[in-house]
């Protein structure tokens, strides 16, 4: 027992040692599984196949009357806005760009994302993997309190992602984390779930978020977080930290 009690007080820092102490130790005979071999190659490459085709790359734009081109801060100088008054100067109008991901959640084209991905967008277009058309999209419905946009593609026989049920979702559970932005490509980046139930982050209204170690690369926002079988349970909203801990 002194043994045990010498190594109770040097670990867990205990003031008082006791006979009636006792510690919880793990088999001296616990094995080691080795899921890799010279024989085998461990891939999720067959479930990541199965779902790239479902996230899809979406493209916006949106045009900028005079006014907002006005909020600019320098126009908030008088001089500054009488100079280029005067050369007639001031856009008009303006086309800002932007880009995201979205998810095929039905055959016939409806596609979720971020709110912040398609709002006040005048045009929004629809790009699939493996599939040389661009499809204008409809904006079908929006939820600022969430953050989450429903569009639509007129389309057929689309490879709709399966959900899964979120409030099973576990921690420790192996995601991944699907974007489909231009100039990057298709982005599969693997993780962790590190969290349920985040909430208090300030980011929207109605937050009840996964967090996951899995990075999250610019354009990203509105794709997919799928776990181990391909199955949807949540979509790619934000990142908290430097160290790439983000939410869906």
């Amino acid at each position: 027992m002194k043994k045990l009690l010498l190594l109770g007080l040097v670990s867990l820092n205990l003031v008082y040692a006791q006979d009636s102490v006792e510690f919880k130790y793990a088999p001296t005979d616990t094995q080691r599984q080795h899921p890799t071999s010279q024989d085998y190659i461990l891939s999720y490459n067959n479930i990541l196949e199965n779902v790239r085709t479902s996230v899809v790359n979406i493209s916006t734009k949106r045009t900028l009357n005079n006014m907002q081109a006005e909020s600019n801060p320098f126009m908030n100088d008088p001089y500054f806005r009488e100079f280029f008054k005067n050369q007639r100067q001031i856009p008009q109008e303006r086309v800002q760009s932007a880009l995201g991901s979205g998810v095929i959640i039905s055959k016939d084209g409806y596609i979720i994302t971020n709110n912040h991905v398609v709002d006040g967008s005048d045009i929004i277009k629809v790009s699939i993997a493996g599939d040389k058309k661009e499809y204008e999209a409809q904006l079908i419905g929006k939820d600022e309190k969430s953050d989450l946009a429903i569009i639509k593609i007129e389309a057929k026989d689309l490879n709709a992602v399966t959900f899964y049920n979120s409030d099973k979702v576990k921690v420790g559970d192996i995601v991944f984390a699907l974007g489909n932005p231009f100039g990057v490509g298709e982005t599969i980046t693997q993780g962790i779930v590190s969290a349920t139930g985040r909430s208090g982050v300030g980011i929207v209204e109605y937050e009840d978020f996964i967090q996951t170690d899995a990075s999250i690369n610019p354009g990203n926002s509105g794709g997919a977080l799928i776990n181990s079988a391909g199955h949807l349970i949540g979509i790619n909203s934000a990142i908290i930290s430097k160290s790439g801990g983000t939410l869906a």
